[in-house]
């Protein structure tokens, strides 16, 4: 039996393989919809790879390295597949001379070959990842609440979508939960920061965890997060000092009886932030990056922006058990055996 594996007695798929089919293109073309309606997002078309050594690509929690591709034909040019286009839509959106208040989302599809694969993970990633301007009055974190609100609402109105269309059965409570990873760490102090997620996510069935990236008081991060990309430096609560203007959506998930992320998001880096926490992670030659200097000079827009899992949405929202069910990828196949063994059907 797979150790990666999460397994429940007497699992079984509300939805057969046609119908989950339709469900999967019902939950994409809903949310996007709608998610470019409720923040005012434009759809852009997104590269699968970038140029290496520009500084463009992300790299996630800082320790995941990207596939890398080198062309032939009639030009030669080192290239890798996009983790995340965190850093490129910031480009975009001062390319395309948008205004505060205005946005663009894409389709994301990525490769990460680190990537330890089970219930919940696979090494291919389908996201849409968003980003929209804000100006400076904006980097607060009553401003982070307010988008993640209008994100959430759209996650409702989804899965309601989703009950008058196949009767699957709404779970997501009507407001989501903030907290701190601060407060997390107080309130369960012996635990794993996984760990905490999992106990407040089963109490409030919704959360926004607050503040990923630096370290807690007891000195260690709740997770990792790359430097240049959130803001998890900049004091969001200057009465508590809790540091961070980013976080986590993460959701209860009733089939596997664990915290279910869905998205990753977060105010992005100004000049200050962004060299501070380059400092802080020993990463400070990546000012000289193509990026990093445009940034710095202050090329590019204020803005908030994050990812949100397309397979993640789609497995939660069908109540499935594996990620596998609503993506195609490749899999262990001790893992396929044991998946099949327990009524869990593999794309």
């Amino acid at each position: 039996m797979q150790k990666n594996l999460i397994l429940q007695k007497n699992y079984k798929s509300i939805l057969d393989l046609k119908e989950t089919e339709k469900g999967i293109r019902y939950i994409k073309e809903f949310f996007q919809v709608n998610l470019s309606d409720s923040l005012n997002l434009l759809r852009v078309s997104a590269p699968l790879f970038v140029k290496s050594g520009t500084g463009i690509n992300d790299d996630l929690n800082g320790i995941e390295k990207p596939v890398g591709i080198e062309t032939g034909g009639n030009f030669h040019c080192k290239a890798e597949i996009v983790q995340s286009l965190a850093k490129w839509k910031r480009m975009i959106l001062k390319e395309y001379a948008m205004n505060p208040g205005e946005g663009i989302y894409t389709d994301m599809n990525a490769i990460r070959p680190d990537e330890h694969v089970d219930n919940l993970h696979s090494i291919y990633v389908d996201q849409w990842d968003w980003e929209r301007i804000i100006t400076k009055e904006n980097r607060n974190l009553d401003f982070l609440k307010y988008v993640v609100k209008k994100i959430y609402n759209v996650l409702r109105r989804t899965e309601i979508n989703m009950y008058e269309r196949f009767l699957i059965k709404p779970i997501l409570p009507e407001e989501i939960t903030f907290i701190h990873t601060e407060e997390l760490e107080k309130e369960f102090p012996k635990l794993l920061p996984s760990e905490r997620e999992k106990k407040a996510a089963k109490k409030y069935g919704a959360i926004f965890v607050i503040g990923i990236g630096a370290d807690l008081k007891n000195g260690k991060p709740h997770d990792g997060r790359a430097p240049d990309y959130d803001d998890w430096t900049t004091v969001s609560d200057s009465k508590k000092g809790y540091k961070g203007l980013n976080g986590d959506i993460i959701v209860w998930n009733p089939i596997l009886e664990q915290n279910f992320e869905i998205s990753s998001m977060g105010i992005r880096v100004d000049q200050a932030a962004l060299l501070k926490q380059l400092k802080l992670r020993n990463a400070e030659d990546r000012k000289k990056l193509m990026w990093h200097k445009r940034l710095l000079d202050g090329e590019l827009p204020l803005t908030i922006g994050g990812g949100i899992g397309q397979s993640r949405l789609c497995m939660f929202f069908l109540r499935k058990a594996h990620v596998g069910e609503v993506q195609c990828s490749i899999w262990p196949e001790e893992m396929r055996k044991t998946c099949i063994q327990n009524k869990i059907f593999l794309l």
